[in-house]
């Protein structure tokens, strides 16, 4: 009855993060850890555990997702690809050597959301500056592969993905509009999360009944939490997006070296 409680307070806190920023499997994957789960099979089973969170989260920025411009749910398609491929990996290799890369990958994410408004009006120029659709095809398309790249990340270990893609999209038109930005990205999670429930399905990596627990209480954690990044100014949100990233690098750079 303990263990479960536990399961279900850490899937409200892995949704309410997630909802807001990303890197909630981060405090879900120790606490799994903890409770004797092996490492592979955590790191599968927070795919399951995380879906109902972002499904409540999307639910409670419906309103943010209706003024995203449609053309960006094409970045669903590059998602989905590299979350197989991903997902493929994990269930052919060992995830051990892979973790030592993860606090590399979460610092650079932090550091590029802090400094992204500067890079933003680089990338603003190009992009808006293009006089016909030929010179619009080639960023649009560099973004896609960067989603590709990401989303293999994601089926492969998917703890901060979320945040990752948040930082990414800070480089698109949705810049100044940050609630918009993480609507699309729990699109985007619900998408990969279900590709890698997918292929994971048949590989007996995915802890069922404690991911199920999880996954109730990440959809309370993911409906709420939405709901209360949206009373929040952009700014502060900002602040704390960034200060979640650096404290996840630390955790995880502790952890592995």
């Amino acid at each position: 009855m303990i263990k479960d409680l536990i399961l279900v307070v850490t899937g409200i806190i892995v949704g309410g993060m997630n909802s807001v920023a990303g890197g909630g499997s981060l405090i879900g994957f120790p606490v799994l850890l903890a409770l004797g789960t092996p490492a592979i099979v955590a790191n599968a089973t927070l795919s399951l555990v995380v879906l109902p969170g972002n499904i409540g989260a999307t639910y409670g920025y419906r309103k943010y997702l209706k003024r995203v411009p449609k053309p960006y749910l094409l970045l669903l398609i590059p998602a989905v690809i590299g979350s197989a491929i991903g997902a493929y990996a994990l269930r052919r290799t060992s995830f051990n050597d892979f973790e030592n890369y993860i606090p590399w990958l979460i610092l650079f994410a932090a550091i590029l959301f802090a400094f992204q408004p500067f890079f933003y009006k680089q990338l603003h120029h190009h992009i808006h500056n293009a006089k016909n659709n030929k010179e619009l095809l080639k960023p649009i398309l560099k973004f896609s592969f960067v989603v590709l790249i990401i989303s293999i990340y994601a089926g492969y270990f998917g703890a901060g993905f979320g945040f990752v893609m948040l930082a990414f999209l800070g480089f698109t038109k949705l810049h100044n509009h940050i609630h918009r930005m993480n609507a699309l990205k729990n699109v985007i999670v619900i998408f990969t999360s279900i590709t890698t429930i997918l292929v994971l399905f048949s590989s007996h990596l995915i802890d069922w009944r404690q991911g199920l627990i999880m996954a109730f209480g990440n959809f309370i954690g993911g409906y709420y939490g939405a709901i209360w990044a949206q009373k929040v100014s952009s700014n502060v949100l900002r602040v704390i997006i960034i200060f979640i990233g650096f404290s996840t690098a630390i955790y995880l750079g502790l952890r592995s070296y």
